[in-house]
């Protein structure tokens, strides 16, 4: 039969994204199935009116930037959008360390495998570190708190995808200025700027700094010929012929429509990825032979975030890059835990809401103009957190979580659940904050213990992986070492999904790395 595509990718992050570039590249007609929006740097959320949240139980009517899910023992959050997660992400774009590898992958999965593959993602995001003469207050306390306990050569920089100006300095007037980025076109004729440090990486740059996946892999993917639908939900996947229908929702307003392709690749995310094949083999019954193991094996990657407080020394956290840089144990020296000390930063959300206040049009109507440039003023000088540093980190946890799809005692329709017992992980995350509280007495800083974890044992992570874990056939694993799945050739699972066991540290750069190498071997 003829199809309407080769390929249909569903998802845009860096599993989906990957995808779409080589297989446009190679020729072939490659659409892409996008649930979120195609955001521009001016309709970014900031203020408190702004569309912040993606819905799931309304995505036609809130389709924002971040999807939160919040089950009963750990919260995720994700990116919805074209680029997926790196909307949203710390723009840490580090390869895994080598005895991840060990065990828990195919044969044809090691770090040697995917040192080329690690090597070229790390060229198309064009990753840097953070210039000698931008270093920010956290990090010289991340470094001044190795050297104290006696790990100066554990702490490093950290590959950022992040344009920099080498010229830009803390000494500039009014330095976080957007005026003082360097207007710039990347590799893929796409413009960007360049970092002023404004702390805002999270929320989306401002000025057009961060390599997110729309200025390069989609970019060069539409360069080639693929289409990138944005809004649309997909419902399920069906065999057709030698290749699949996909059925998915129009969230604008456009109803119910389908394509048909050869090959699929799911890259939804690893909840998006695992829910919508859960739903293809236990409610719709599309894709009953999936394997039994689909759903196993999710971990939140240890993350876990420890506020500490400083009397006597400026921490700033609402100012330059999210993460720049880690103190390194994931050797297992502290008792055989395995965990990655990150310098944390979040985006000052208040004055970015009062900023936008003033914007609005009209404000200055409402407001003598005097005041509101001195609001202006005291907004752009004072940091109400200056003394707060968050430590962050991420560690090698039990991969011990299970999804499914139940009904909640309220509901009618069948929910993703996802069961998941810390205690296993317990001593993994109790290390990392026992390390937290240790970096920051060395420092001169009082670290507080969340109640969140204290109390109820809440985790809350931005790098769910697992659900649809690789394995060697369909009694261990969902899909092969090529992200295909078991018993269904030419439907592929290319995001976290796949990644059978926690890595320890961010974990971009190695689903992207396992894209490319996937890409490889399918087109060779």
């Amino acid at each position: 039969m003829s199809f309407t595509y080769d390929a249909i990718v569903i998802g845009s992050g860096f599993g989906g994204s990957v995808s779409a570039c080589r297989l446009a590249e190679a020729g072939e007609r490659v659409l892409v199935l996008e649930r979120g929006r195609r955001w521009k740097t001016e309709d970014l959320p900031r203020g408190a009116g702004d569309d912040w949240i993606f819905d799931v139980e309304d995505p036609e009517h809130h389709h924002g930037w971040l999807d939160l899910r919040l089950f009963p023992r750990v919260g995720v959050a994700q990116g919805a959008g074209v680029g997926g997660g790196s909307l949203i992400y710390a723009n840490i774009f580090v390869e895994a360390e080598r005895f991840v590898f060990d065990h828990g992958w195919p044969e044809e999965i090691s770090f040697e495998a995917l040192a080329p593959h690690y090597a070229t993602t790390g060229r198309m995001l064009e990753v840097q570190t953070l210039p000698d003469g931008q270093l920010t207050e956290r990090y010289a306390l991340m470094r001044d708190a190795a050297s104290r306990t006696g790990d100066a050569s554990r702490f490093r920089k950290l590959p950022m995808a992040v344009r920099f100006d080498e010229s830009w300095h803390y000494g500039l007037d009014a330095p976080h200025d957007p005026r003082h980025s360097r207007d710039e076109t990347n590799a893929f004729g796409r413009p960007q700027g360049t970092c002023v440090h404004c702390g805002e990486c999270d929320l989306g740059c401002p000025v057009g700094a961060r390599n997110t996946l729309d200025l390069n892999y989609l970019a060069r993917a539409e360069d080639q010929g693929a289409e990138i639908r944005p809004l649309c939900l997909v419902r399920s996947i069906e065999v057709e012929g030698q290749g699949y229908r996909v059925r998915y929702r129009r969230l604008d307003g456009g109803g119910e429509e389908s394509e048909t392709a050869r090959r699929v690749v799911v890259a939804a995310g690893s909840l998006g990825s695992t829910e919508l094949l859960l739903r293809c083999r236990d409610q719709y019954r599309t894709l009953p032979a999936l394997s039994p193991r689909l759903g196993h094996g999710w971990c939140a990657n240890g993350d876990f975030l420890t506020p500490a407080f400083y009397a006597d020394r400026k921490v700033s956290p609402t100012r330059g890059p999210t993460i720049t840089c880690a103190i390194d144990y994931l050797d297992g020296a502290d008792g055989g835990e395995r965990y990655f000390v990150e310098d944390g930063g979040f985006p000052d959300v208040v004055g970015n809401a009062l900023h936008a206040a003033l914007a609005r049009n009209g404000a200055g109507e409402r407001l003598y103009e005097g005041w509101r440039l001195l609001l202006d003023g005291l907004l752009r000088s004072h940091d109400p957190h200056a003394h707060l540093m968050p430590w962050f980190g991420q560690g090698v946890d039990a991969s011990d979580g299970v999804m499914r799809l139940d009904r909640s005692w309220l509901g009618r329709d069948l929910d993703l659940m996802l069961d998941y017992d810390v205690q296993r992980s317990r001593p993994t995350i109790q290390a990392l904050i026992e390390r937290h509280k240790r970096l920051s007495e060395a420092t001169g800083g009082l670290a507080l213990e969340p109640l969140s974890w204290t109390l109820f044992d809440y985790l809350l992570t931005p790098h769910p992986l697992g659900g649809c874990n690789m394995g060697t056939s369909a009694e261990d694993g969902v899909v092969d070492h090529k992200g295909e799945a078991f018993g269904y050739p030419g439907l592929y699972v290319l995001d976290g999904a796949i990644v059978p066991r926690a890595l320890g540290l961010n974990p971009s750069r190695t689903i992207a790395a396992l894209a490319e190498r996937a890409m490889s071997e399918i087109l060779a």
